[in-house]
């Protein structure tokens, strides 16, 4: 059985992470050029990987 503390820490850790994709995809929506779009995708993933 798992603790109890495991679990909240890995709902919490979802949330953030949905909350953060959800900002990104928002950045991305309202990137006024191409590049701008390209540069936010490179840092999101940059910060995907570092945190893997």
């Amino acid at each position: 059985m798992q603790n109890p503390m495991n679990i909240a820490a890995k709902l919490r850790a979802r949330r953030v992470e949905a909350r953060n994709r959800r900002a990104v995809s928002r950045a991305v929506a309202e990137a006024k050029t191409p590049a701008m779009r390209d540069e936010i995708l490179i840092m999101a993933q940059r910060q995907a990987n570092h945190v893997r």
